[in-house]
């Protein structure tokens, strides 16, 4: 396939490259740090920010997207579904 943009440096208002199911975990971090996140089923979500604070984003819409550096989603506090982290 080819891709026109592969020399060209990734940044964080670049699209995302990757994506994946998000099941929140009050013990477990994500295996990378995501760069955005999608809300398939509005709600709340509690997330660790990359930097280490935890907060409850509270009655987000469904199908938004979210622009965040998250290292987990926590199950306590998260009433969203459909979750999908973006690389």
């Amino acid at each position: 396939m080819t891709d026109s943009f592969r020399n060209l440096a990734r940044s964080l208002t670049s699209p995302p490259e990757d994506a994946a199911v998000i099941v929140p975990n009050d013990a477990v971090d994500l295996p990378e740090l995501i760069r955005a996140l999608y809300v398939g089923s509005g709600g709340d979500v509690t997330v660790k920010m990359a930097g280490g604070a935890q907060v409850t984003l509270a009655s987000l819409p469904t199908g938004m997207l979210i622009p965040l550096r998250a290292a987990r989603i926590l199950a306590t506090g998260t009433t969203a579904t459909a979750l999908v982290g973006l690389w």
